[in-house]
């Protein structure tokens, strides 16, 4: 059995599929296709609409048999909310999952972390990986109950109002998050950049953190529960190549936040960078009935992007060695392999330093890889969202200037990662 942690993944056999979440609480699935979006109404499955093909509710257990699914389906995302709508999830036990092969043995099991003012939660999702099928956990938390996933997931939905007594949605949610795309969209056209596209799992991480900056009554890069927005950008499943965000409250309209976001070049330009593909939004009101936003501004990480976005920390790396005379660095696959699994490390278990937690130091990491060099130098950032950022932020700290200025350097890798707190990690390894 594999005990799932949140953002984890593990392979499902074939066949039927029990998933059961017994407890006081409502189970649901939605059924979503490549788009991330529903085809229809009928993929929405829960306690009024108990079945859909290849999927079946009954009591505290939904059966799903991927075989069945309608044709084009490639990911079922599994819902939890309180039987008692009225119930916040923080009142209740952890709800937890397990699913069953079709022999009736457990295959894994998710205890999320405890939810806190959240009606809804994102337990997990299977999905289509090649020929076969695999499980993801997400605990993924929503404040505004199953209209506002229903509605992120294209399924149409009435407004179900503020049932909680907890943070609410700010009104039209869902056509807000539409309007907010088209008015992207227009000033996107404007600057010559393409559009982007709504993502459902973007929308998921915004509005869980939309929730928790309502539930503090200000704006946080963490909830109350110490969850950065990176952590359920990862959570929700996507894995990003570049990302941005704004933490904003004070609009009451997609048009007025995103007038806001227009006014500072800075702010707006995530709104207008041609590298960005997808975006998520959500604003939830807090109980003074102030507006709190959280934007995603995205794009997927892809091996192709990764290899010209490290490329291009090595040639601007370069530039800076033939500015002060110096020989550029040749780049090396044993030093990159060593850089990108520190970054992935750093994210993976949320820490940030040359050393990792069980004292292994860079020209460890290096040997290891092997690479032969005997002099190691190390550079580590994280924050910045771009290799010119990034390389700018080196050259200004006197100690990673003198790793990318130094002689005897000859050859360098480079690994990036997102994800964690800070949402970027990069990591420079030198060789002489």
């Amino acid at each position: 059995m594999n005990d799932l942690a949140a953002g984890g993944n593990a392979p499902l056999p074939d066949g039927a599929l029990s998933l059961r979440v017994p407890g006081p609480f409502d189970l649901s699935v939605i059924v979503t296709g490549e788009n991330g979006k529903v085809a229809g109404d009928g993929d929405f499955v829960f306690y009024n609409q108990p079945a859909a093909p290849g999927a079946r509710l009954t009591g505290d257990t939904v059966t799903v048999d991927p075989r069945g699914l309608r044709h084009g389906a490639v990911r079922v995302t599994v819902v939890v909310s309180p039987a008692d709508p009225g119930t916040r999830l923080g009142a209740l036990p952890v709800p937890v999952l397990t699913v069953a092969g079709s022999g009736g043995g457990v295959l894994a099991r998710f205890v999320p972390p405890r939810p806190g003012p959240e009606t809804v939660l994102l337990l997990a999702e299977l999905y289509r990986r090649g020929t076969g099928w695999k499980i993801r956990a997400l605990g993924q938390g929503y404040a505004d109950g199953l209209a506002g996933v229903a509605r992120d997931f294209g399924v149409d939905v009435a407004d179900e109002g503020n049932e909680t007594g907890g943070p609410a949605a700010a009104p039209a949610a869902g056509a807000g998050a539409d309007a907010f795309t088209a008015l992207v969209n227009a000033e996107r056209a404007a600057a010559g950049a393409p559009p982007v596209t709504a993502d459902h799992r973007l929308a998921a991480a915004a509005r869980a953190h939309a929730a928790g900056m309502a539930a503090q009554g200000r704006l946080a890069a963490e909830g109350p529960d110490g969850t950065s927005l990176h952590h359920r950008v990862a959570a929700a499943g996507y894995h990003c190549l570049t990302v941005a965000e704004h933490l904003v409250s004070g609009p009451r309209t997609p048009a007025e936040f995103v007038a806001y976001c227009l006014a500072d070049p800075g702010r707006a330009r995530p709104l207008r960078d041609p590298a960005v593909v997808h975006t998520g939004v959500a604003h939830v009101s807090g109980p003074a009935g102030d507006v709190y936003w959280t934007a995603l501004w995205a794009s997927p990480m892809t091996p192709g992007g990764l290899a010209r976005l490290t490329a291009e920390v090595t040639a601007l790396t370069n530039a800076e060695r033939a500015a002060a005379g110096l020989r550029p660095l040749a780049a090396d696959h044993r030093l990159a392999a060593a850089a990108q699994a520190h970054s992935d490390d750093m994210v993976a278990r949320d820490f940030y330093a040359h050393t990792s937690p069980e004292g292994t130091e860079p020209w460890d990491r290096a040997r290891a890889a092997g690479a032969p060099h005997p002099g190691i130098g190390e550079n580590i950032a994280c924050g910045q969202r771009s290799a010119a950022e990034v390389v700018q932020g080196w050259m200004d700290s006197p100690g990673h200037r003198a790793n990318i200025l130094k002689p005897d350097f000859a050859y360098i890798g480079v690994g990036y990662a997102t994800g964690s707190r800070a949402g970027t990690y990069w990591t420079q390894l030198f060789g002489t």
